[in-house]
């Protein structure tokens, strides 16, 4: 080879290579031995890799992996893909299964961007949402037999801010007597609190971001379905021709964090419950949501679905929306940041952040008030979390 041949030509690792770390396939494609056998890759007669945008080892490898975990203790066969970011696989995963005049019928107390996306981006396609109270099991049975469009129940539980649950095996055999898809963001929780394919759910997402990643340092989501069928070709279709992928370095950065997940999530949880407990003795706080207290409505609920009650709590200040930023203005050693399931706790002021673009009145509706602060609570030690928490309640 000419000199400027060499340059660009890789160079040759003779030795066999066994690398500790699952290896990072930091490529956009993937060469083929002949033509031949890349018509038949192409066609679809022979598996092999084409374009890390249909698909690439390191995004394979990590969703295999989650769907194992979502999959731990079960039979039955399940597909997963791994995208850009938590709301890249909850629009990809609806507009794969829902078309116009198709329905939703979700929570009023859902993520705020979930919310926006349903009613900014997917009222703009023709999927309507209804939103009702999950919880009202004859509610949700009246809305589906009268609204036949209804095509799926998507929800979140524990609901994001607010913690409240629903009934997940109920919603999913509700779902399936009325031909909706039930979704569910098993975010807060992760399959190693709770397993919703064991309740009858069809489709899991997650915002791989959280608690999946744990260490705030790359933005991924997760689709799992046991519908093998529309994953592999509705689902795929729509992930591969609309480019939400996740790119080969989001997905190494993602393995590593899995790593620690169940030693994380044992502190969490443990962290979360001392912490719960503090602040619901606390005169300036009214009320705490956590489903590990036994004054939470859906105590119950949470422990036959959760093999833990989480690291996400939130709480009311009785000073209302003055009181909630005062009390953020306070925040020493916690940080204040938008997102959550990070090692290090993170406060978060839904009404003036996550949640500002959501109608006030149907945030209020649904428990998200002004003065209403979440926590995610870290693996830190639980003292230093109060001892900042308990000082900024002072200027609350």
């Amino acid at each position: 080879m000419n000199f400027e041949s060499k340059c660009v030509k890789d160079g040759e690792f003779k030795m066999e290579i066994r690398s500790h770390q699952f290896p990072l396939y930091a490529t956009s494609s993937f060469d083929f031995d002949t033509i031949d056998q890349g018509i038949d890759i192409f066609s679809g007669k022979e598996k092999g890799l084409v374009y890390s945008r249909y698909a690439n080892p390191n995004t394979t490898v990590i969703a295999d992996k989650v769907a194992a975990l979502e999959m731990h203790g079960l039979e039955g066969d399940v597909r997963a893909l791994m995208t850009s970011s938590g709301m890249s696989a909850i629009s990809t995963l609806m507009t794969s299964i829902l078309g116009a005049g198709d329905a939703i019928l979700t929570q009023g107390n859902l993520y705020g961007g979930t919310t926006e996306l349903f009613v900014k981006v997917l009222e703009r396609l023709g999927i309507r949402t209804h939103f009702a109270n999950l919880k009202d099991l004859n509610k949700v049975e009246d809305l589906l037999r009268e609204n036949p469009k209804i095509k799926s129940i998507y929800f979140e539980t524990p609901a994001n801010p607010t913690m409240d649950c629903v009934d997940i095996s109920a919603l999913a055999e509700l779902g399936k007597k009325y031909g909706a898809y039930s979704v569910i963001d098993n975010t807060f929780c992760t399959p190693y609190l709770q397993q919703p394919f064991a309740l009858g759910v069809d489709f899991i997402i997650h915002s791989a971001t959280k608690y999946l990643n744990g260490h705030g340092n790359s933005i991924s989501g997760i689709i799992i379905g046991r519908d093998v069928d529309i994953m592999e070709k509705k689902v795929w279709t729509t992930f591969k021709l609309a480019g939400t992928n996740a790119s080969p370095f989001e997905a190494w950065i993602l393995n590593m964090g899995i790593r620690t997940l169940s030693l994380r999530m044992d502190r969490h949880c443990a962290n979360a419950q001392a912490i719960a407990e503090w602040l619901s003795t606390h005169p300036k706080v009214g009320k705490v949501n956590y489903n590990g207290l036994t004054s939470h409505p859906d105590h119950e609920l949470a422990k036959r679905q959760m093999k833990g009650f989480g690291g996400m709590l939130s709480f009311e200040l009785k000073g209302g929306l003055d009181a909630g930023i005062r009390f953020m203005n306070g925040i020493s050693f916690c940080s204040l940041a938008p997102t959550l399931g990070d090692v290090d706790t993170l406060i978060l002021h839904p009404a003036s952040s996550s949640h500002v673009n959501v109608d006030k009145e149907l945030r209020e509706r649904n428990g998200i008030t002004d003065g209403l602060i979440r926590l995610s609570v870290g693996i830190e030690n639980s003292a230093d979390i109060m001892t900042d928490l308990g000082n900024a309640l002072e200027h609350a």
